[in-house]
């Protein structure tokens, strides 16, 4: 357990560690009054400084960090070229003093872990002394009647639970990604043992055959949803037993794999470890195992020159054709959650130091690509405007050959003066300038994206209030296809038809991450209002799947009532309103260590600039 709590609480603890030491989080002293000091400071310390030290003298790195050691020692160095910055590599300490250094700095961060666990021990407590309002009251009975037993133990809840209809298609099953946040919603309860349930059967089903037209996928892949069967037992008729009977997309509508279940897996496993303290059970081998064929899934190599996972249209939330094929921002952005989390709970030894290398160069490389290429607010888009193409350079600027004549009209008079966001898509000759809300929350949560660009999209938002959140939080996308574009993009589909559905529909649910991004940024008031606004209309209309029209003020002509993503987001949303502090098992926080060094081979050359070097200047402006 100790050694998946020094990689677990890499971050964590440096918050906790500030409550027993005054200390700059950017600038530590070379030598400590103790060694448990020395290691309490290392752990505050998230970026390299270049200038000297309060002695004067030239900056040098601590002389051992056991999260160093896994990602940048020289038995496994993850980046090839010495670290970015002036100062001049330090020597290897000697093994006495190394193996002092980590035991000092192991009883640190377990100590800051109790901090912790404590900390979020007392947030269960309290938010379930708070007061609830008859809307939450009937939110928890109404997901309560949601769940689903297996063998006599919960291990999730049904997609909807609606009675007014007959034809229940596969809402009755149990989805990985719906599920996650009815599963927040019982572990800021107090309420983990589901949650454990759910996880570890999930994790047995990832073994399964999956054959579709006699092809298998990957073995990592995860299932989109599963649901209880009875059947006979030994063929007979009189008894029966329980099975869990998944699905690949083998059976989903346009036979899509679901790319973001194993990605929501893994979040939502780390996130049961930070609120309970369980870290047993991301030690577990088969939990191992799983973690690690997911991420050799989404780290196999491949043709793509880009970093970003390359995806078909309708492999995530949105998944039915909508022309989010390729890179689609909501997949990049839990990509790099998933991976920062796996970074954390992967057991370091031998046996990990390749796979941890491949993911701290991915994330590097993830970071400054969305960065750099998805970022856009009034600058950038004027930037674009005046685009040459056709550029066959190593120094082009337009590295994508983007046409200006993409720039949609709506967007110059629709993007603020203050603020920006993320685009939904990149791929050569194409960018695609619809916002997409997740892709963007989920960017901010994870610290995808910078402080500034999370500020902006924030600002934008605000700025655009009538636009994504009007009657019913949040628009899933902005603006909807409309018109020819509509008919070419999504197959003139009857279900996203403009302003509908996935084409520009509201969807509640989207709530507790447009929360979680307002705690991380310290804009609760703008979720508090997004709150208010669905409190209005959620229990009267009967908890919808999602609402129709420009301004969400028809429910969805197709939607399901009692749908339990929205009951679960509604009640998150409450919930970590009144304990923010709760936020900390999903949030992300900034990486520096990722800046510190090149992967890639580029810095004495004059061939095209380091993307590390460069990404590290964008955050440090």
């Amino acid at each position: 357990m100790a050694a998946a709590a020094i990689s677990h609480l890499r971050r964590g603890a440096q918050r906790h560690a500030l409550l027993c030491l005054s200390l700059s989080r950017r600038r530590f002293s070379a030598t400590a009054a103790s060694p448990i000091a020395a290691a309490a400071r290392r752990l505050l310390s998230t970026t390299v400084d270049t200038g000297t030290s309060s002695s004067g003298e030239q900056y040098k790195p601590a002389p051992f960090d056991p999260f160093r050691a896994a990602t940048l020692s020289p038995s496994a160095p993850p980046l090839e070229s010495p670290p970015i910055g002036d100062e001049p590599p330090s020597s290897p300490p000697p093994p006495e003093e190394a193996v002092a250094s980590e035991a000092a700095h192991e009883q640190a961060t377990l100590a800051c872990q109790e901090v912790e666990l404590e900390g979020l021990k007392a947030g269960v407590e309290a938010v379930k002394s708070r007061e609830e309002s008859p809307e939450e009251k009937e939110a928890w009975w109404l997901l309560g009647r949601a769940v689903v037993n297996y063998c006599g133990s919960a291990v999730g809840t049904v997609a909807a639970n609606d009675p007014s209809t007959s034809q229940m298609l596969n809402y009755d099953q149990v989805f990985i990604r719906d599920f996650v946040p009815s599963a927040i919603a019982f572990l800021l309860k107090g309420e983990s043992d589901i949650v454990k349930d759910f996880l570890l059967h999930t994790l047995q089903l990832q073994s399964w055959e999956k054959t579709v037209d006699c092809y298998s996928p990957g073995q990592g892949l995860m299932p989109a949803s599963f649901k209880v069967r009875s059947v006979p037992l030994d063929g007979n008729s009189e008894a029966f037993e329980e099975v869990l009977d998944p699905d690949f997309g083998e059976s989903a509508i346009g036979r899509v794999a679901p790319v973001d279940s194993g990605l929501w897996w893994i979040i939502l496993l780390r996130a049961y470890g930070k609120i309970t303290g369980d870290y047993a059970l991301q030690e577990r081998v088969d939990v191992q195992t799983g973690i690690r064929l997911i991420l050799n899934l989404c780290l196999s190599d491949g043709f793509d020159m880009f970093p970003t996972l390359l995806v078909t249209d309708g492999s995530c939330m949105i998944d039915r054709r909508m022309g989010i094929h390729g890179h689609p921002l909501e997949i990049q952005a839990l990509f790099y959650s998933a991976l920062r989390c796996a970074r954390e709970m992967i057991g370091v030894n031998d046996g990990s130091k390749n796979l941890i290398r491949a993911i701290n160069n991915r994330l590097s490389a993830l970071s400054f690509h969305i960065r750099e290429y998805y970022w856009v607010d009034m600058k950038k888009i004027n930037e674009i405007y005046r685009y040459k193409t056709e550029e066959y350079s190593h120094d082009a600027i337009n590295k994508f050959n983007i046409y200006p004549e993409q720039i949609p009209s709506w967007l110059a008079d629709w993007i603020p003066v203050k603020g920006g966001y993320l685009i939904g898509n990149l791929q050569p000759a194409h960018m695609d300038f619809r916002f997409f809300s997740l892709g963007n929350l989920w960017a901010i949560v994870s610290s995808l994206a910078t402080q500034r660009q999370a500020e902006g999209i924030l600002n934008l938002i605000e700025a655009k209030w009538d636009d994504i959140v009007a009657n019913m939080p949040l628009k899933i996308c902005y603006p909807a296809l409309e018109y020819e574009e509509w008919r070419i993009i999504t197959g003139s589909d009857p279900k996203n038809t403009p302003w509908s559905y996935h084409n520009g529909g509201s969807w509640p649910t989207l709530l507790w991450q447009f929360t979680l991004a307002c705690i991380k940024m310290g804009r609760r008031d703008l979720a508090r209002r997004a709150v208010e606004v669905a409190e209005k209309r959620l229990s009267d209309d009967k908890w919808p799947e999602y609402y129709d029209t420009r301004t969400g003020r028809f429910i969805g002509k197709q939607s399901r009532l009692y749908q339990t993503w929205t009951i679960a987001g509604y009640l998150s949303s409450k919930m970590l309103l009144d304990c923010p502090e709760m936020a900390s098992i999903l949030i992300c926080d900034e990486d520096f260590e990722l800046l510190e060094g090149c992967a890639c081979s580029l810095n004495k050359s004059a061939r095209t600039k380091c993307s590390r070097r460069a990404a590290k200047s964008q955050i440090l402006v």
